[in-house]
């Protein structure tokens, strides 16, 4: 029979002999009393010790994990709103015709009329990751155009606002605030403004970059109340689709959320909120949003 350590664990702890291999057994006799105390103190300090290392590694983790309570206290104005939550997205160019295909041949297509209006796939992104968080609290929510909410959806509901070239609103409600959007005339130069320090043009982009499919975008995080509706807004908004894409990753990450209120004030949950982020962005997508500016009031 094949002899293990844990063959002699067993005699060392003074456990039953019974199926013990009867040269471990001998050799258990032979050793005496004293040394078999000793084995058995190691054993038991070996466990002790390794019991400590598990309970410390425990708790850095603990320690480092982010408080879940902070992501909920970050959403609980709008999730705890009796009014549903307004999702305001960019609305694109309205086309009269649409493609059908084939049921039986789907290779078969055809052209019919009809109107309708697209909206990014980009911007759809964020829309699902923050309407699941609504919905995992029991929130209810609706979804309307740029082109069709008015200044009344806003002071009837919280608002959610995606995109910010592409969405008037969202312009209109961070054009006040330290962190705002700006463009020079001929549209080719975007950059995030810093009321603060205007002539900054680190957090820029190139509309001809932009198309190459390899750049560094930036985005706007705004949660904040309107002055002008009284009601709860959260922004969602980078400058090209990529940073837009990175701000609802953020906004649904408990981690990167607590990162932030780590270094915040106090009282954070009651002040107004705005960040710049910033994504590297590669053959049209973005990479992890990294935040280079805070602002609490």
């Amino acid at each position: 029979m094949r002899r293990t350590g844990r063959d002699l664990l067993v005699v060392v702890a003074g456990e039953n002999f019974r199926d013990v291999p009867k040269r471990s057994v001998e050799c258990q006799q032979r050793v005496g009393t004293k040394v078999c105390v000793r084995r058995k103190r190691l054993v038991v300090s070996l466990l002790a010790a390794g019991l400590l290392v598990v309970l410390g590694m425990a708790s850095f983790v603990l320690l480092r994990r982010p408080s879940n309570q902070t992501f909920q206290e970050f959403w609980r104005p709008i999730v705890t709103s009796k009014d549903p939550v307004l999702f305001c997205v960019a609305d694109q160019s309205q086309f009269s015709t649409i493609t059908l295909r084939d049921a039986a041949n789907p290779s078969r297509q055809t052209t019919t009329s009809d109107t309708m209006v697209t909206v990014v796939i980009d911007d759809v992104v964020p829309l699902v990751n923050i309407a699941g968080v609504l919905q995992s609290n029991g929130q209810r929510y609706q979804l309307k155009s740029e082109g069709s909410t008015t200044l009344t959806d806003l002071r009837q509901n919280p608002t959610v606002l995606i995109g910010a070239y592409d969405n008037s609103w969202t312009l209109r409600e961070t054009a006040d605030l330290r962190f705002h959007f700006a463009n020079n005339p001929e549209m080719t130069h975007f950059w995030i403004e810093d009321r603060a320090n205007p002539g900054k043009r680190d957090w820029a982009l190139e509309r001809d970059n932009q198309q190459k499919g390899v750049y560094k975008d930036f985005a706007i995080i705004g949660r904040f109340i309107d002055r002008n509706t009284d009601r709860f807004v959260i922004v969602a908004a980078g400058i090209a689709r990529g940073g837009t894409v990175a701000a609802g990753e953020f906004l649904v990450d408990p981690r990167q959320i607590g990162e932030v209120v780590a270094s915040a004030p106090k009282d954070w949950s009651k002040k107004n909120m705005e960040l710049v982020l910033e994504t590297q962005v590669i053959d049209g997508r973005s990479g992890p949003p990294h935040v280079v500016a805070t602002h609490f009031w």
